[in-house]
């Protein structure tokens, strides 16, 4: 059976870990790997390849930035040419991004069966992108992967209940393997940032808390109000509409860092106090691994995180302050999101289906 993966992007990178790991594990199945450039930064994509251990991409379409439109066209440009000359039993796509549309699109057009790892996920918000490229992923792929079954009554709500299979979340596999290697490796964190004291792990990067100047500024500003120091991994889309609007990211509370490699930003994650986020990835890896969330969005596709109050949405920067300043939850974490053996779940469902 040949598996061709399709990824571009940061949280691809992850889950594709451990895809690539289940996948080398048998001997039945040939695995190709296509990287198509939506993340171009070394420090957002070379670098996970080496520290997941996730073998070099076969093929890099290195389409790099763009509007949407251009990005995903580019994408598919590239894409015909690959499947024709690989001609996998299946194209597994990835999560939400403009990749996981394009590979998509490009391999039902060739007529080739398509899965889709996470499949099932809603926002039920249509400003996001994300939301588009999951429901057209979801109604165009021939099998469906759920995480979790909340995801599975979404699919069966939009009539799609035959084609679905729960089989847990992949990056569930990583994140506790991850975590466990780096239990006691030192901490890599901005300057500034005592490890020995209590602190906060942040990320933004989405549109919505980046492109309007008013609500980039207003979050900075509650950022570094924070009583808690804050280490700001800040992505390049942040950084550079910052610097568009004329906003000084450090200062206050706020200590800024590059992004860091997965297993780096895992310890940081671990040893927080607090993670302060509007990435979809970054709350379910700080609710497996127990630190507090406040997730800077309206809604989140990972409901199940907010049970105990382990995620807060927060909706107004002002109302940053006490959602990271909560007491810590004592609720239970209930393993919404697998035993650790996705991967290996989802390849067996590939091969008995190839």
């Amino acid at each position: 059976m040949k598996i061709l993966s399709v990824v571009g992007a940061r949280p691809q990178f992850v889950k594709l870990a451990a895809i690539a790991d289940a996948a080398a594990r048998r001997d039945d199945v040939e695995h190709v790997i296509v990287h198509t450039g939506q993340h171009y930064d070394a420090a957002m994509s070379d670098v996970f390849f080496a520290d997941l251990r996730i073998p070099a991409p076969d093929v890099n379409l290195a389409v790099g930035s763009g509007t949407h439109g251009r990005q995903t066209g580019a994408m598919l440009a590239g894409m015909d040419d690959v499947l024709a000359e690989h001609q996998p039993d299946w194209t597994l796509v990835y999560g939400d991004t403009n990749s996981t549309l394009a590979g998509t699109l490009s391999a039902v057009k060739m007529h080739l069966r398509v899965a889709h790892l996470e499949a099932g996920l809603r926002s039920f918000n249509r400003r996001m992108p994300e939301e588009h490229n999951r429901v057209l992923t979801d109604h165009a792929a021939d099998l469906l992967l759920a995480p979790t079954e909340v995801a599975r009554t979404h699919l069966a709500a939009e009539g799609l209940a035959e084609r679905t299979l729960v089989t847990g979340d992949v990056m569930t596999d990583v994140c506790l393997r991850v975590a466990e290697s780096v239990r006691d490796a030192a901490l890599v964190l901005p300057p500034g940032i005592d490890p020995a004291e209590p602190f906060a792990v942040a990320t933004i990067h989405r549109a919505d808390n980046t492109d309007d100047p008013e609500r980039l500024r207003a979050l900075v500003t509650a950022l570094q109000d924070l009583e808690l120091p804050v280490a700001l991994f800040a992505h390049p889309r942040l950084v550079a509409k910052a610097a568009e609007a004329g906003i000084t990211l450090a200062g206050g509370a706020v200590h800024v860092g590059e992004p860091v490699a997965y297993p780096e930003l895992i310890g940081a994650v671990q040893r927080a106090s607090a993670v302060i986020t509007d990435s979809g990835g970054l709350q379910k890896e700080a609710y497996l691994l127990g630190t507090p969330c406040s997730t800077i969005r309206t809604e989140t596709e990972w409901v199940e995180t907010l049970e105990g109050d382990w995620n807060r949405l927060v909706t107004d920067p002002r109302e940053l302050p006490a959602a990271v300043g909560r007491p810590r939850p004592t609720a239970e974490r209930p393993p919404h999101y697998g035993d650790g053996r996705a991967a290996a779940r989802s390849v067996e469902a590939l091969a008995e289906r190839a």
